[in-house]
């Protein structure tokens, strides 16, 4: 299936003093896409669930894999699918590249809770089957190409 997508262009504000992306400020990328998606790709906003529907969706789990370094200016392709989709919850794959080499992957956890319980509830169904347009087979994401190492020079005897 297709990946959700969209370009995100790093920022000052992202970077570290070297101009490097400070790790947290990938958190606040990720957080951002995955807000587009339930706007742009599922067609329900986070706020409108919250009004309409009193359905928040917070992140439970992360695990994450930052495999280069991206730099201030650099323009990161962000793509997105779904790797499991249950009563409650739905699993992420997210990945950030930068002309096409990889610079994280991430997965995500996110659970449906009811705002007025503060318990888990079931995914609308109507978001289920949206979902499945994202969907991709579970299993371990591509391992990223292993760096080049220069040899080392022999001990002087």
């Amino acid at each position: 299936m297709s990946a959700f997508q969209r370009e995100i262009l790093v920022r000052f504000g992202h970077c570290d003093a070297a101009g490097w992306v400070f790790y947290p400020r990938y958190f606040e990328m990720i957080s951002d896409f995955v807000e587009d998606w339930f706007e742009d790709g599922l067609a329900a906003s986070a706020p409108g669930l919250f009004h309409h529907k009193q359905i928040l969706t917070p992140s439970v789990h992360f695990t994450v894999d930052f495999t280069r370094p991206t730099r201030y200016g650099d323009r990161l392709t962000f793509n997105l699918w779904t790797t499991k989709i249950g009563r409650t919850s739905c699993e992420l794959r997210i990945e950030a590249s930068h002309q096409g080499e990889l610079r994280m992957r991430v997965r995500q956890i996110l659970v449906f809770i009811s705002a007025r319980t503060a318990r888990a509830t079931a995914i609308p169904p109507e978001l289920i089957s949206r979902m499945q347009r994202y969907a991709v087979a579970p299993g371990p994401a591509p391992s990223p190409a292993p760096r080049k190492r220069k040899p080392r020079a022999a001990p002087a005897d």
